[in-house]
């Protein structure tokens, strides 16, 4: 959030400057930089993730998306430059995240992994199990090496 809020500035400061030493800086030229500026903020502006036992929502800057975790329908990840999971529950509810974020809040992914692995014990999960088991042996291995290295085994 910080990185993004720096980039805007740094973006609408860019341009007054410019526009200041053009000489052609005026009220309704600067309000359109900040307009602009504001654009800029709302793309780089991160979603936040909150998770709790059996639900996970994203929340963009526009809406939340809110799946149950324990009816899970599918998981599926998408690669190239930008990865990101996509969840689908029985009630027809979706949401997209970026799996950095699972890497970076072990207890998000706790809570992620416990409510598909209900939903895949209840049946209802049936696209995605290679996805989980990756996620699991991609998080819980690094996990194990940043206890490994605390500890001074590693």
């Amino acid at each position: 959030m910080r990185r993004a809020l720096q980039y805007s500035l740094a973006f609408v400061g860019l341009l007054m400057v410019l526009d200041w030493g053009e000489g052609s800086l005026t009220l309704p030229r600067a309000m359109l930089w900040a307009v602009l500026g504001t654009g800029v903020l709302a793309v780089f502006l991160p979603s936040r993730v909150a998770a709790g036992d059996g639900w996970l929502a994203v929340h963009s800057l526009v809406r939340e998306r809110r799946v149950r975790t324990d009816a899970l329908v599918s998981m599926r990840q998408y690669g190239g430059i930008a990865e990101h999971l996509v969840l689908r529950d029985t009630y027809g509810k979706w949401l997209e995240l970026d799996p950095r974020v699972l890497e970076a809040n072990p207890l998000i992914w706790h809570l992620l992994d416990a409510g598909a692995r209900r939903s895949l014990a209840r049946g209802t999960l049936r696209h995605g199990t290679q996805v989980l088991q990756e996620l699991t042996d991609r998080i819980d291995g690094q996990e194990a090496r940043a206890v490994l290295t605390a500890s001074g085994l590693l």
